[in-house]
Formats: structure tokens, sequence, C-alpha cells
């Protein structure tokens, strides 16, 4: 996926989930934060941002915060960017080539799941989740607890009692990390039910990502330490 009209810029401080307080091109600017999760460990002050700058009658900004640099490595906080990476992977994978029939937020039950996929011979749900905590190499989620999460995951077990393929995708919003394991530290009970889902049947699987101040793309398979 490719991004228009990119800058750098510095971070100044969060005063809500919603916004930010940035430096761009010397001038103090208000900039929309593309994900509501906390990123305690990217947005800090002083760090090196990259923004995309998007001119709009109804937005109340002229810029979203893309990605953040964290020491030397660079990682895509866009909250609604894994779902577009999925997607564009989707047309190379081998895992799925026999596909003809794909639908984007998909309701089963209660849950809006992220894609319905079929073909002659499957029914195919997967839901996907983006990953942008990293600690000492090794990616996690989630960066804050979240409910939705396992009631997402206790419908994706529900659909193999009722013939689905169940998929959990984790795409990890940045490259060279050294696996990805639950954040059991912030939310045990999500951790505990990947662990449940899994030995049901539910396929746990993790990709990261190239990453670039303009672009992200899905890279390769990264192993799953539940």
């Amino acid at each position: 996926m490719k991004y228009k009209d990119i800058k750098r810029a510095k971070f100044l401080s969060r005063p809500n989930r919603f916004i930010a307080h940035i430096e761009v091109e010397g001038r103090p600017e208000v900039c929309h934060v593309k994900n509501t999760g906390r990123c305690h460990e990217l947005l800090i002050p002083g760090a090196d941002i990259v923004i995309q700058e998007v001119k709009h009658p109804q937005r109340k900004t002229n810029y979203g915060i893309i990605a953040v640099y964290k020491g030397q490595r660079l990682i895509n906080i866009d909250s609604q960017v894994p779902n577009k990476v999925f997607r564009e992977w989707l047309s190379e994978s081998l895992l799925f080539q026999d596909i003809n029939l794909i639908k984007a937020e998909y309701r089963y039950g209660s849950s809006r799941l992220d894609f319905y996929m079929a073909s002659e011979s499957r029914k195919v749900l997967v839901e996907v989740k983006g990953v942008t905590l990293e600690e000492k190499g090794v990616a996690l989620f989630p960066d804050a607890p979240t409910e939705r999460g396992i009631k997402h995951i206790n419908h994706l077990c529900q659909a193999l009692e009722e013939g689905y393929e169940a998929y959990l995708f984790f795409i990890i919003q940045m490259k060279d990390v050294l696996y990805f394991t639950p954040n059991h530290k912030t939310h045990p009970a999500f951790g505990e039910a990947l662990i449940k889902a899994r030995q049901q049947g539910v396929k746990i699987l993790a990709l990261d990502c190239q990453v670039e101040a303009d672009s992200i793309q899905a890279r390769r398979w990264v192993d799953v330490k539940l």
C-alpha cells in the first residue's frame, strides 16, 4: 500500500486518543492520531514521525500520523492499514489461491469479522489484528485490554463448529521481529483465549511488513509463540 503527500515531523504531545501536537516544517500543528491504542512507547516527546497531509473541508486537522521511528526501526501505526495489507497479500497467497469470493466486514453473530472468503469447497472467516507494540525484538498484542478481541476469538471458535475454516492474522506493522506472542502481562485473558482457540483449530498466523515512510507491504511469516 502506498501513501501520498508524506512529510517528516516531530511528535510533541498527545492530549487525548485522537489528536497530537506536532512540529512540521518548523511550525506547530494539530494532527490526527490514526490509532486509538496507547502507543506509550512510541509517541514520546521529540520522537521522529511520518505524517500524511490530507486536506478536506470536513476534517478538523490537515495531518494524520502514519508511522513513528523507534530508534532505527520504523513502525507504522495506522490502524486502518492492516486489513488493506492483508487484502493485497491475498492476491499472492498460495494459502487461499482457490478462493473466488471475498467479502469484507462480514456479519457473524454479534460480531463483524474482517473477511469472509469462499470457494466451491471452502468457507473461511478471517479476523485481522494490527500489531504496533515491540519489546526487545518481540511483537506483542494487544497494547491495551481488548474485550472486543476476545469476542472475535470466541466467534471464530464457534464458526469452526459450523463448518467454517477460521483464521486470526496478526499483521505486524514493522519488520525484523524475533517472534509474535500475546501480551499476557497487559491482558492475560486474551492470551488464554488465543491458546484455547488454537487448540480448537483456529489458525493463528503472523506476518511482518516492509515499512517505508510512504508505503507498507506484507513481507514474511513470523513465528507465533503462545
